[in-house]
């Protein structure tokens, strides 16, 4: 059977690592969170003392380090340089750094050659902020997420709850329309919408019809009955 690639982009919270994870579940596909890989390089820049507003020397560690996902007891794992920093790159100090870290075209570059050849031979479903774009632009499925930032808030506050972390909505509210500033207007690889992705709303979707939706039109273009066309 055809493998395909499967592109979905879209905001901080708006679904796309737990419906990407799902999907490829489904699918018997890999799943790449690149989000996970810029956090780690940000996580070592951190840890190097490097400020992270010095771009030659962030892109000069990005060039020397190894960034690796894998499957652990069914969930994806990071590592760094071969050290397993899953639950560390999910920390305040690197989700607040890492949209700069990763808006500097000598990290992006590492880390899109990084991710190329991991989707060489499809059956991957990449998410990011530039997958459809710029790293798989030859994606046969594009899906571009989005919700509306009080739910996008609602969902980043639960997951920080589960992890001992309380924040009031207003705060996150703030926090995700300045990432979405970030992300929208650095340089190199916007986060913007293909052309040709399927744009999906999820502020009042499940999971589960999120998963839906997606495997559905995969399916269908791996039957050949549907080519990707993406819709307003």
């Amino acid at each position: 059977m055809k493998r395909i690639s499967i592109a979905i982009d879209g905001p901080a919270a708006s679904g796309k690592s737990t419906t990407a994870k799902r999907v490829a579940a489904e699918l018997g596909y890999v799943h790449i969170d690149t989000g996970a890989m810029y956090r780690a390089i940000t996580l070592k820049v951190i840890e190097n003392g490097i400020p992270v507003d010095d771009m030659e020397r962030v892109c000069d560690l990005a060039r020397q380090i190894h960034v690796r996902l894998a499957r652990d007891d069914g969930s994806l794992a990071v590592f760094l340089d071969e050290r397993n920093v899953t639950k560390d790159i999910r920390s305040k100090k690197v989700t607040q750094n890492v949209s700069l870290v990763s808006s500097y075209p000598g990290v992006r570059d590492v880390l899109v050659r990084e991710q190329r050849m991991m989707a060489e031979g499809g059956g991957v479903v990449l998410e990011g902020r530039d997958i459809g774009t710029v790293v798989l632009p030859e994606a046969q499925l594009k899906i571009f997420m989005v919700a509306n930032i009080t739910e996008r808030a609602r969902r980043r506050q639960s997951e920080l709850k589960e992890s001992g972390v309380a924040i009031d909505e207003q705060t996150l509210i703030k926090e995700l329309s300045e990432r979405d500033r970030k992300d929208e207007s650095r340089m190199s690889s916007p986060l913007c919408k293909s052309r040709d992705a399927i744009e999906l709303d999820t502020t009042n979707l499940s999971i589960a019809q999120q998963v839906d939706f997606i495997v559905k039109r995969a399916r269908k273009i791996i039957e050949g009955t549907e080519t990707n066309e993406g819709h307003g």
